[in-house]
């Protein structure tokens, strides 16, 4: 199992000084999207909205029930659920900017009731044991410093018999070579996620590999650069779109033979 070389500090200052760019990019959606083919015109924010609606199914989230949302980002998918089911959704995030985004978010939509958000690591909760029905972790995962401890902290807040669902970038052979993107940390297949979760104590109970829906489509986030160029400019700089376009290309530049995109739901046992 690999841990990512970012010290937790690194990543709070690292969403802390994105989060405005994914608002304007994406409607804040930062995890990625889910388009069906190439002939798929739906938005960047609508496929981000598709892929959070997958996530929530396969946990088969509802009405009422109380879900954490670790590493919430600036709440988009958190309010999104919310609305659409009727969740109460508490989420977390270490970026106090996302946090205040997130805030701001949910106030806005009215959704205070339902809707609320903490600046805190989710390798060390602040909530008791058996707490939540479900947990979700979309994309959040690539950065932990200890995803044993981050999934064993996840298995003692849920509720037995409570689901949890991660989504992440997947590695379709082990030994393949990657550019220098994934430096921080390289993705695990879905057979090492598969296991880690099993180790946590976790029963699986569904997964899916859609690469080629999700990472296979990442040409539309550099198009998506080029169609907002001059508004990122404006706020951000030319080399900072420039900086940011060719990161795009580098992540996506291994393409959906090399990279997978593993949606999973596994179960804390009742009893």
């Amino acid at each position: 199992m690999s841990e990512s070389d970012w010290t937790p500090a690194q990543v709070a200052e690292l969403y802390d000084s994105s989060c405005q760019m994914s608002t304007i990019f994406n409607d804040g959606y930062e995890h990625l999207g889910y388009w069906y083919d190439d002939k798929d015109d739906a938005s960047v924010e609508e496929a981000g909205k598709r892929l959070t609606r997958k996530v929530v199914d396969i946990l088969g989230l509802r009405r009422g029930e109380h879900m954490l949302d670790a590493g919430c980002g600036v709440g988009a998918p958190a309010t999104q659920i919310a609305r659409e089911v009727g969740a109460r959704i508490t989420g977390v995030t270490i970026s106090p900017a996302e946090c205040e985004a997130a805030e701001k978010r949910a106030a806005k939509e009215g959704l205070f009731h339902r809707v609320r958000f903490q600046v805190r690591d989710y390798h060390d909760l602040p909530y008791g044991d058996d707490h939540f029905d479900a947990v979700m972790a979309m994309e959040a995962l690539s950065h932990s410093v200890d995803l044993a401890k981050a999934l064993s902290e996840f298995y003692r807040v849920l509720k037995p018999g409570g689901r949890v669902a991660i989504t992440e970038t997947t590695m379709v052979h082990p030994d393949a070579q990657l550019p220098p993107f994934f430096r921080s940390r390289r993705p695990m297949t879905a057979d090492g996620w598969l296991e880690v979760l099993r180790t946590a104590g976790f029963v699986i109970e569904e997964w899916t590999q859609c690469g080629q829906r999700v990472y296979g489509m990442g040409n539309r986030y550099v198009e998506r650069v080029e169609e907002l160029r001059e508004e990122l400019v404006a706020e951000f700089g030319a080399e900072f779109v420039d900086t940011v376009k060719q990161g795009q290309q580098e992540m996506f530049a291994p393409g959906p033979d090399h990279m997978g995109y593993l949606i999973l739901c596994a179960r804390k046992p009742a009893s």
